[in-house]
């Protein structure tokens, strides 16, 4: 009789185990999520995110570091701006607030580390995900004195970055342009490469690429548009009297797999704005040829 209800007790428990395993099992994001469709290079989900044929929803992440939440303002005219150049009508902002990691800069892989850790958004079913990390710490090799500081950066295809602190910073340097305005067209020129601008997944109806010296000091492609007032024209400023430029393109870098499709600098951000001051509005907008590549590849 004891063997008996040993053998019972035993069996009981190894049914309780293997129950109580496969909940857990089930239980697990790792186990429900396919990731790896918002791992992809920037600009390879651009026909995704502009058409309705895979995905006629967005649901877009803001992750934000307490304290640095972006303005209701610019969020409306980003989604509307999404609105006016993508088929997805419906779009939906989820906010996620987290603790500072308290670093003085941020590397390109402490950012992607930082997706890996907070991000909770991902492609399900016809709903497309995008994660957008607001930051309480500038970029890593920012030259606030030399005028040389970034507010933000694609690094994948549907991920992107914008340095908050220093947005706030760049917004207090002029009394015409609000804190608002610089995050709308930061969000808004990101953004326009996760639609493939420029020849970034999504192909050039006519050549409107500009160029920038590599490090061989050969010009090549820099997946801007060289459309003068154009929002996906970046032209680098290093100070205001220095006379050096160079192109967003040419701050793209790799890091341990990961890389920046664009890292868009402060006054180049500053002159778009300013060349709208006295207008209706003083969002920069995408050119005819812009909108002409997107429009070919699905977009409005």
């Amino acid at each position: 009789m004891y063997k008996l209800r040993r053998i019972l007790f035993l069996g009981i428990l190894a049914v309780a185990i293997s129950c109580s395993k496969n909940s857990s099992d089930d239980e697990s994001p790792e186990t429900r999520v396919d990731k790896s469709a918002n791992l992809l290079a920037t600009g390879d989900s651009a026909k995704d995110i502009l058409s309705n044929e895979n995905f006629d929803k967005l649901l877009i992440e803001i992750a934000y570091v307490t304290g640095f939440k972006p303005t209701d303002e610019a969020m409306t005219d980003f989604t509307e701006y999404l609105k006016e150049h993508t088929f997805k009508e419906d779009i939906e902002l989820v906010y996620n607030e987290l603790s500072s990691p308290s670093e003085d800069e941020l590397t390109l892989q402490e950012i992607a580390d930082l997706e890996i850790s907070n991000r909770t958004a991902f492609n399900t079913g016809r709903t497309l995900a995008i994660y957008i990390y607001f930051a309480d710490s500038p970029a890593e090799g920012d030259d606030l004195d030399g005028g040389l500081v970034t507010l933000g950066s694609v690094y994948r295809n549907t991920s992107m970055i914008i340095h908050e602190v220093t947005v706030r910073d760049l917004a207090a340097l002029s009394t015409s342009i609000s804190e608002a305005d610089v995050e709308t067209t930061t969000l808004n020129h990101e953004f326009g490469h996760l639609f493939g601008l420029v020849d970034l997944g999504t192909e050039m109806v006519n050549d409107h690429q500009s160029e920038s010296e590599n490090e061989d000091g050969q010009l090549v492609p820099d997946n801007h548009c060289n459309q003068a007032g154009c929002l996906m024209r970046a032209e680098l400023q290093f100070g205001r009297s220095s006379g050096k430029s160079l192109t967003a393109n040419s701050l793209s870098q790799y890091e341990a797999g990961v890389k920046s499709g664009c890292r868009l600098t402060g006054h180049s951000v500053l002159d778009l704005l300013q060349q709208n001051t006295g207008k209706t509005t003083n969002t920069v907008a995408l050119d005819a040829e812009c909108i002409l590549d997107i429009q070919s590849n699905g977009g409005r």
